[in-house]
């Protein structure tokens, strides 16, 4: 574990606090894009420090394993032809299907063409260990990219943290050549993630909501994307459409909310694709995206100001896990 300088009271008191300045829509990850913005190809950029180039566009795991089989593995081969080469998944996916389509999608060639991530969502170490062995033989796979430690809430860094914890699971399974990078996901309340980073522990990647409507309230945008940007951890955004219910809120279209997300210091956005047709919606935005200017940003926020209010539209988000929202085992994750 890393020597960290700042200590965890001193970043907690510092890193909640103020609105994300303008200046962060100029970073690494959006200025060192492959591929011109507007070009008509897939684009990347790094992912974080990790020496990584992935797509700005992650082909989601959830949805993968929603319709029948044929027509998941024809998605994941059509995405990786088309130049995403970042596969997002998830040990309790549609209990172990995704997983499964995927492993049968990346044998032989395809596997070396990608970044391959899923993730655990127990505390304990023995438990975490279990799941990556399921991971591994249901993805076919001898090592991941990318191992997350699956939705952080309430409590969970504490537990994270002590002895016997998730955290030792996964520098384990490093030492072992079982995984290459670190990191978390949550959705739940960013306050969570800032008692994550307050860790001693230099972790890879972040997975969180961020979208126009995010902005408002429990704000992972305001609150933790200045942080990772600073440390330059590698940022995989999610819930870009707060489960499809901001478009259908009429006040923003799906378009306007994946710039917004992309146009900000984030490596890729992670977006669920249940047919073909949804894969190729994705597929454009990952081809044609430029960058939205700051006050072109401005104003998406203010449209959608009044319908953030109290997490209207974002049910995910919760200011303790009693509260209001989601519970992680339920099917809304399927929605983008």
């Amino acid at each position: 574990m890393s020597d960290m300088k700042t200590t965890r009271r001193e970043f907690l008191k510092t890193a909640g606090g103020g609105a994300l300045v303008a200046g962060l829509t100029t970073t690494p990850s959006l200025a060192e894009t492959v591929a011109a913005p507007g070009s008509g190809e897939m684009q990347y950029r790094p992912l974080g420090r990790t020496g990584q180039k992935v797509s700005i566009i992650t082909l989601g795991g959830y949805h993968i394993g929603v319709p029948d089989e044929a027509e998941g593995l024809r998605i994941i081969d059509a995405a990786i032809d088309a130049g995403i080469n970042f596969l997002d998944n998830a040990w309790k996916y549609n209990t172990g299907r995704s997983e499964e389509r995927m492993g049968k999608a990346l044998q032989g060639a395809k596997r070396d063409k990608v970044f391959l991530m899923t993730k655990s969502n127990v505390r304990d170490k023995k438990g975490m260990l279990k799941q990556l062995e399921d991971s591994l033989r249901r993805l076919r796979t001898d090592h991941l990219d990318l191992w997350q430690i699956h939705e952080i809430a309430e409590g969970d860094p504490e537990k994270v943290f002590t002895p016997g914890g998730a955290i030792e699971a996964v520098v384990q399974a490093r030492k072992q050549g079982k995984i290459r990078f670190i990191g978390f996901t949550g959705h739940a309340n960013p306050k969570y993630h800032l008692q994550m980073l307050a860790q001693d522990f230099d972790w890879d990647t972040v997975q969180m909501p961020i979208n126009p409507a995010d902005y408002h309230y429990l704000s992972f945008q305001n609150q933790v994307l200045p942080e990772l940007a600073k440390r330059k951890i590698g940022v995989i955004a999610m819930k870009t459409l707060a489960f499809g219910e901001l478009p259908r809120s009429g006040v923003v279209t799906s378009e306007e909310c994946w710039r917004y997300v992309l146009s900000l210091p984030v490596s890729t956005v992670c977006t669920g694709c249940e047919s073909m047709k949804a894969l190729n919606r994705a597929l454009a935005v990952g081809r044609s995206f430029t960058p939205m200017s700051e006050p072109a940003m401005g104003t998406l926020r203010s449209r959608t100001k009044d319908i953030a209010v109290k997490g209207k539209h974002e049910h995910y988000k919760k200011t303790a896990c009693s509260g209001a929202g989601f519970p992680r085992d339920d099917p809304g994750h399927r929605l983008s």
